[in-house]
């Protein structure tokens, strides 16, 4: 794969705009499994604009968003503005600059995929507090269910560049066994994994806003690009409902120690 640093460096506004957000229930899970409070402390790795900040910021948690793509952070400097509660870092997964022992929990929404499992686990070790929990989140479109769907998934296939090895990346069982531990880093390896199904209509600017802020699909300037717009145009004409498509998601949520 490519440098997933730059990856998105083109594609930070379509990102910000369009992307779907994280639900509600997000946080009733962790409130139910870890005690999960206003309180603690957020660590939001891979944070990008701050999508998933923003959730944990809403809540009225302080938020330690850690990102290490210039563009990105800009991004969510703008969106956030001062907010005394969010401190948005460059670092990375594998090396934050957060202090040891300073997190109650870490988060990694839409982002673990880029990481380097074994760098990461120690240095989440480090900055979570000794009773610290680790949130992995993705929000997972669905590619089957409606004839939108398939055929959207279908587009991605043709056009993706490297969208299949991304695609199955996110749901490595090995690398969340590897992170979440085996003995070696005083883990106990254990983890839940918890599936929270939502959904949201779209425009046509919104999917065409929504696909080219995947890192995989050509930009402007690529070959491809423009036979893959009249390609998606095809795709909403034919399926719009009153001007929408509904895209459906499954946010994957794996919590653990």
């Amino acid at each position: 794969m490519t440098d997933s640093l730059n990856r998105f460096t083109n594609r930070v506004e379509n990102y910000r705009k369009y992307r779907p957000g994280y639900p509600p229930e997000v946080l009733s899970v962790l409130q139910q499994v870890t005690g999960f409070n206003t309180q603690w402390v957020v660590a939001d790795l891979g944070a990008g604009t701050g999508i998933s900040s923003q959730l944990f910021l809403e809540h009225g948690n302080e938020v330690y968003a850690v990102e290490p793509n210039r563009s990105m952070r800009q991004a969510a400097r703008e969106l956030f503005g001062d907010q005394a509660r969010l401190h948005i870092v460059e670092g990375t997964a594998e090396a934050t600059t957060l202090p040891d022992a300073a997190i109650d929990l870490v988060v990694a929404a839409q982002a673990f995929h880029w990481f380097n499992i074994a760098a990461t686990r120690l240095e989440v070790r480090r900055i979570l507090k000794p009773q610290g929990w680790v949130a992995l989140i993705w929000n997972h479109r669905q590619t089957q269910g409606s004839k939108f769907l398939e055929e959207y998934e279908q587009l991605l296939c043709t056009y993706g560049r490297d969208y299949a090895a991304i695609r199955d990346s996110h749901r490595d069982q090995q690398r969340l066994d590897d992170f979440f531990g085996n003995g070696q880093t005083g883990s106990n390896g254990s983890y839940q994994t918890f599936e929270i199904p939502h959904e949201k209509w779209l425009t046509y600017e919104d999917l065409r806003g929504l696909l080219m802020s995947a890192s995989y699909v050509p930009l402007e300037a690529q070959s491809g690009h423009a036979n893959m717009l009249l390609d998606l145009r095809s795709i909403f004409a034919r399926h719009a409902k009153d001007g929408e498509v509904l895209m459906k998601y499954q946010t994957e949520l794996f919590v653990g120690q």
